[in-house]
């Protein structure tokens, strides 16, 4: 019986690194080798409904002129920028998207609204997605420090009077507020976060435990160690929740009510947990980062007035 003891330790072994294996290429590996073009929406019948309104904002923004911009993370990745400019002098908006996104899907309202506001805008691929290097999407533990890689981009470039929101979309909207925690330039006015979670933790867990009907207490050990051995990272680094108690910029906060991915309560969290100027506004009825096409108004008059107290 004992020298069957080592083989089955192997198999052991062997089952739970090809596990991790997995859950890494399932949970965090770039997107590219079977990616979706940059303006295909999500599939289900919360988008199959608005596909009419948000297909011709794609196409617009994809269609409007920009500068192709790169710059280097904290960690030798080179990362690449779409910039909008709208006029001299104006605030500049960072717009980070969704997770497995890209801005001019996730941004395609907002970036509509940015313009009517009268800000140039600075969209970004995130790492490992769109035409950024990396291979590991980290759910906002590294994707803050590149935030703060643009943000000093952009106060290079125009100068570190140049008022800066950031806003961000689902795992963009995690990410900064995530930022928001760290030490900002004071010329940061703002955080705007439509359908953030709260840490990768609660979204993973959600996802295992409510989407795909598994065990999430038995497999998020998995999850955590294929961040750590093939993504480098922890996932408590990627906590919204405590950054934003931190946080001494103004946040408002955007939830759809009848978000089915990202639960709206996770707004309410970090509404709660606000260490500074905060605001919550949520669209009965509208999915998950649909709040704009749900009320384009409503969410128009939240961005314009939350702005202009910040000081735009």
């Amino acid at each position: 019986m004992k020298k069957h003891i080592p083989a089955a330790a192997c198999a052991a072994g062997a089952a739970c690194a090809a596990l991790t294996g997995f859950v890494y290429l399932a949970a965090f590996a770039s997107p590219r080798f079977a990616r979706t073009p940059d303006k295909a929406m999500p599939r289900g019948a919360q988008y199959e409904a608005v596909r009419a309104v948000t297909g011709p904002l794609i196409e617009a923004m994809a269609g409007e002129k920009c500068e192709e911009v790169y710059i280097t993370s904290f960690d030798g990745l080179r990362l690449r920028g779409r910039y909008y400019h709208l006029r001299d002098g104006a605030p500049v908006q960072i717009q980070l998207h969704g997770y497995r996104g890209a801005a001019v899907r996730d941004f395609c309202g907002g970036f509509r609204l940015a313009r009517e506001l009268g800000q140039n805008v600075l969209a970004v691929d995130e790492r490992a997605q769109g035409r950024s290097g990396g291979l590991t999407i980290t759910f906002g533990a590294k994707e803050k420090y590149d935030c703060l890689s643009w943000i000093d981009y952009v106060n290079q470039r125009f100068g570190d009077a140049t008022p800066i929101y950031l806003a961000g979309v689902s795992m963009g909207a995690a990410a900064v507020l995530m930022a928001a925690g760290l030490e900002l330039p004071g010329n940061v006015r703002a955080v705007i976060a439509d359908s953030p979670y709260t840490s990768a933790r609660e979204i993973i867990g959600k996802v295992i435990r409510e989407d795909l009907h598994l065990p999430a207490r038995a497999l998020m050990p998995f999850v955590e160690l294929a961040a750590r051995v093939f993504g480098r990272f922890s996932l408590a680094g990627a906590d919204a929740l405590g950054a934003v108690r931190a946080a001494r910029v103004p946040v408002l906060l955007i939830h759809g009510e009848d978000d089915r991915f990202v639960p709206c309560g996770m707004s309410r969290e970090l509404y709660a947990a606000c260490g500074g100027a905060k605001r919550l506004f949520t669209v009965p009825g509208a999915g998950h980062g649909l709040s704009y096409i749900a009320d384009p108004e409503g969410y128009a008059l939240a961005v314009r007035g939350f702005c202009a107290a910040a000081g735009a």
